[in-house]
């Protein structure tokens, strides 16, 4: 199990980190018009699923572990629906909303893996 102080180099973290740089990225060809509404929900929901997984493992309760987890997971679904948005209003390519999607579904890999594992080990 994860201590509050090795977050950091967990592959869940790191791949997650990896997709705020590439949703930051995209965001910068975003219209003016979009700057306070859909960008500025898609720089909360990504920014909210490293800092999720960071705050999740820094508890000691499995079950609070596991509702971090979770959340960021969330965040992540959320993410998914907003470039899937971005795509459909011409905003992102498909193919740049596919290379993120694939990110996506690295992250949300890893986060379901480690989920699963932790509602199967008791507290110690």
């Amino acid at each position: 199990m994860a201590t509050k102080y090795d977050y950091k180099q967990l592959d869940v973290y790191i791949e997650s980190k990896i997709l705020v740089k590439k949703v930051y990225e995209l965001l910068c060809k975003f219209p003016k018009e979009e700057q306070y509404a859909l960008c500025d929900q898609l720089r909360r929901a990504v920014i909210s699923i490293p800092s999720n997984i960071a705050e999740g493992l820094g508890r000691y309760s499995v079950k609070e572990q596991v509702h971090f987890l979770e959340i960021a997971y969330g965040s992540l679904r959320e993410v998914d629906c907003q470039i899937d948005i971005a795509c459909d209003l011409g905003y992102v390519t498909s193919a740049e909303a596919k290379e993120i999607s694939e990110q996506i579904n690295k992250v949300g890999a890893i986060l379901a893996g480690m989920r699963s594992k932790r509602v199967n080990t008791p507290n110690p």
